[in-house]
């Protein structure tokens, strides 16, 4: 009976990797996603490993092959061209020492870049090596590489790379900053065990292979993120931003060994499911592109459990709160537009009639909208409406100035009189991006099968609207 356990994983496991033969159903569950990336089965959470390589994106995830539950971690792997369409491919790093525990040696979080000098030693033909940094639970930090386009993976023969110490340490994100010279490592760790010292670790490297502490910034958990941009568009300016897995995140400067932070800490997403937050690395066009799990969605009786927010474009622009991080959907969204209402220069008022959006509707949708309140005490948008059920409302306060959806609320002030609003819509998801992405609410939700009306409403007054498109959104997983 010992052996019976390892050996149903063993079984579970050889099924579990490769992907599901596709048919006329793929993907059409009542909560699967259309547009936002879900494993075909199981437990899905953090996203791993992004990285662009010989025009693909990689998008590596915590991933249990054995059910639906959190547990005996895993990296799944998928690959896409564009960000919006995307190709499963087998499990990528399995856990360590032949774990067949729940915790133990399992694949926790990572990153994964391009080593386009070969600076570990490690390639093997014409292709550059990808390398994979991982925590393996209890285990140190780990290295993987391939030299195949991240097909197949080999582990480092002399892992660990950092030794496992009583300090949680975990989640490397690894890059190369230039102007020192040095391989920068961030990492969660909490130094002797100490909650009130959790924070970011900031190692430095030459080889990629010895790694050498420098700094520790306290106040943030999980899946470290440091990345640089231009403030305002202009590159002399630039400014570096530190995140945690919530999307909480300091604007400061780095040196290569140090951060210091400039203001006060702030956070980029107001939804209720956005977590582990990270960036792809090598991005054909220099450009910062974030994604993050939507934990704590519900996915009952789906064959999966988890999904990710669409994948957004970064910037830093100057707003009243000094330099900060707003997000919008990666271009190629647009490849899945189809049905599409636009109008401009609509003037509304309360009531049950006159909804100018009526002549469009449907399960998944992207919606861009400029707005002047004018008298309005408040509007907003029924999404997923239904004949018997109302749908979910997203509503902005014109006296409080305030925008709530899906129990995530938000101070937010028209620019320039004009209130403008992004909404993504999805099977089980509302993202919404305010004012060019300055204010995001990323949140789960379970519409009524069926309900696909979409209302657009104001109540005490008059609302203009400058412009509204509205578009019906094609499925980004069926075969053309």
């Amino acid at each position: 009976m010992k052996y019976l356990l390892p050996i149903l994983i063993l079984i579970a496991y050889a099924f579990s990797a490769v992907p599901e033969k596709k048919d006329k159903k793929y993907y059409e569950e009542k909560y699967r996603p259309q547009f936002h990336f879900t494993p075909e089965k199981n437990w899905m959470n953090d996203p791993n490993g992004l990285v662009y390589y010989a025009g693909e994106y990689h998008l590596f995830y915590q991933y249990n092959p054995f059910g639906k539950d959190w547990g005996y971690m895993h990296w799944g792997h998928a690959v896409s061209k564009d960000l919006v369409k995307w190709e499963h491919l087998p499990i990528a790093i399995t856990p360590d020492e032949n774990s067949k525990e729940k915790e133990h040696a399992t694949a926790f979080s990572g990153c994964a870049l391009v080593d386009q000098n070969n600076t570990a030693g490690l390639q093997q033909g014409d292709e550059k090596t990808l390398l994979i940094f991982y925590t393996s639970f209890e285990c140190g930090q780990r290295l993987a590489y391939s030299n195949d386009k991240g097909r197949t993976w080999k582990k480092y023969d002399k892992n660990p790379l950092i030794p496992f110490a009583k300090d949680d340490a975990r989640d490397p994100k690894v890059f190369f900053h230039k102007p020192s010279g040095n391989w920068v490592m961030v990492l969660y760790r909490r130094p002797d065990g100490d909650e009130s010292k959790q924070g970011i670790s900031i190692f430095t490297s030459k080889n990629l292979i010895n790694w050498e502490l420098q700094s520790h910034i306290t106040g943030f958990y999980e899946c470290p993120d440091l990345f640089e941009l231009p403030l305002d568009g202009n590159k002399d300016q630039s400014k570096w931003a530190l995140l945690g897995g919530d999307g909480a995140y300091f604007i400061g400067s780095f040196d290569g060994k140090t951060f210091k932070p400039e203001g006060t800490k702030k956070i980029l997403d107001r939804g209720k499911n956005f977590y582990a937050t990270q960036t792809w690395s090598n991005h054909p066009e220099g450009k910062v592109v974030q994604i993050a799990w939507m934990r704590g969605g519900d996915f009952t009786d789906m064959p999966f459990n988890g999904m990710m927010t669409f994948p957004c474009e970064l910037s830093m622009r100057t707003t009243k709160t000094g330099p900060t991080l707003c997000k919008k959907p990666v271009d190629a969204i647009a490849t899945l537009h189809e049905k599409d209402l636009i109008k401009k220069d609509k003037n509304i008022i309360p009531g049950i009639k006159g909804n100018i959006v009526a002549g469009i509707s449907g399960d998944a949708l992207h919606i861009k909208a400029k707005f002047n309140p004018k008298s309005s005490d408040g509007f907003g948008f029924l999404v997923r409406n239904g004949k018997k059920d109302n749908g979910t409302e997203i509503r902005y306060d014109s006296n409080k100035k305030m925008l709530d959806c899906l129990g995530g609320e938000v101070h937010v002030e028209p620019i320039d009189g004009i209130l403008q609003l992004e909404v993504l819509v999805d099977r089980s998801s509302i993202e919404i991006f305010v004012n060019d992405g300055e204010v995001v609410l990323s949140s789960c939700f379970n519409p009524g099968v069926g309900d696909e009306d979409l209302t657009l409403w104001t109540q005490g007054g008059e609302l203009f609207v400058k412009e509204i498109e509205v578009y019906k959104m094609k499925s980004a997983w069926k075969e053309k």
